[in-house]
């Protein structure tokens, strides 16, 4: 590709970039010096799990990379700690050490499913960050002032609604554009909710006698919900390491709206691809699930392994389609003696909690042997072949 192709190719689908003039000057001299451009990409580990959005983040890394470029992924073990409020009205709750480095881990090993590990540097910001004195904390914090900080959507809104804004909160901007400053990014990508902290990554470059880095901004994709964004912690969220069953029973569940941006943003399709669907959606000659179930197959294909997706469908239509149990259940052994529901439940590792068990059977999601059971006080006595069902998706057989 030239470098106009270069650069239709790498901003297609992004939402803010400053800027594309200096996208294009960058490309430029990276061809003529012969070597690759450092993208920057920071997560914070707050949670094992890399989900669809993450997904889109990722792709785009990829495409930097397809093109010769290098990935900085840079794992948040640092900041992790502290708590980002982005695009929230409350802080994130900060996480210790030790779920910070386990969470880190899990994401290791699943952003190679998208990555090129011979094209990606993964860095840790406690390399750094983790270094500094408190001398060297007031040097850095001098560079920006709290009018600056102010002007951040999410700590302007909570100032003015006199919600509580911590010192450490403030701190976090500025540490991540630090992050940039040591790496010596080229570009960073972020979502939407990221724009000023990567904004500010390219004031503090320039203090420190640095290129600006560009900045690109990308899409948060919806959740299951097909209302808020994607995320572990409201449980709308469709994880690349879940099971196949999991995954394509949870895309089949999302809005017919909402299944057009994941063909877009997690797989990747070509507008004029999806503008040809949507059109034969609209004449009658395709039915919504039929497309849906594509989406499902695909996503399961491509996380989990090449047909993958065609038996999770089959599965599917097993079980809701044709009303009959999934072949693969897990079998639970239990003692002959009663068992409350809700501890039923919690054993079978259908929740993690008693107070969520409560809530699954008080909303009807609770079966034994296809009959709801709403009463949180009942007990079941166990009975070989008896069926647990929790939710749509969740099956156990018991054996005493």
């Amino acid at each position: 590709m030239n470098i106009e192709q270069q650069l239709d190719f790498l901003t297609a689908r992004h939402v803010d970039l400053f800027s594309a003039d200096e996208l294009k000057k960058k490309l430029e001299i990276a061809a003529k010096e012969g070597r690759g451009l450092r993208i920057k990409y920071g997560a914070d580990p707050s949670a094992p799990d890399i989900h669809l959005g993450h997904v889109v983040g990722l792709n785009k890394l990829r495409e930097f990379q397809d093109m010769g470029h290098t990935v900085v992924f840079i794992i948040g073990d640092f900041t992790g700690m502290i708590g980002d409020p982005s695009g929230k009205s409350v802080t994130r709750p900060a996480l210790s050490k030790e779920q910070v480095l386990e969470n880190a881990e899990s994401y290791k090993k699943q952003i190679f499913k998208i990555l090129d590990p011979e094209k990606t540097e993964v860095r840790f910001n406690s390399e750094w960050l983790g270094e500094m004195k408190f001398e060297d904390v007031i040097r850095l914090s001098a560079h920006v002032t709290v009018a600056q900080l102010l002007a951040r959507d999410d700590f302007s809104k909570r100032y003015g609604a006199n919600q509580p804004i911590s010192l450490v909160e403030f701190l976090y901007p500025l540490v991540q554009a630090y992050d940039s400053v040591m790496v010596e990014a080229d570009i960073e990508l972020g979502g939407t909710d990221q724009l000023f902290n990567l904004l500010l990554g390219r004031e503090l470059q320039k203090i420190y006698g640095q290129y600006p880095q560009v900045v690109m901004t990308l899409p948060l994709i919806e959740g299951l919900d097909g209302v808020q964004k994607m995320s572990k912690s409201l449980n709308n969220y469709v994880g690349i390491n879940e099971s196949p069953k999991e995954m394509f029973g949870k895309l089949m569940s999302v809005s017919d709206e909402l299944m057009w941006k994941y063909f877009l943003y997690v797989l990747c399709r070509k507008p004029e691809e999806i503008e040809a669907m949507q059109a034969k959606v609209t004449s009658g000659e395709l039915h919504p699930r039929a497309v849906k179930d594509e989406l499902g197959r695909c996503v399961v294909d491509r996380f989990v392994g090449e047909g993958e997706g065609v038996k999770a469908a089959e599965e599917f239509a097993r079980v809701f389609a044709e009303k009959k149990l999934p072949q693969d259940m897990l079998e639970l052994k239990l003692p002959a003696t009663e068992i409350g529901l809700i501890d039923l439940v919690v054993k079978a590792g259908f929740s993690s909690s008693n107070g969520e068990a409560r809530r699954l059977i008080e909303q009807g999601g609770v079966r034994i042997d296809d009959e709801q059971k709403k009463d949180i006080k009942a007990a079941i006595t166990p009975a070989d072949g008896m069926i647990l069902r929790v939710g749509k998706r969740k099956f156990a057989r018991i054996t005493v």
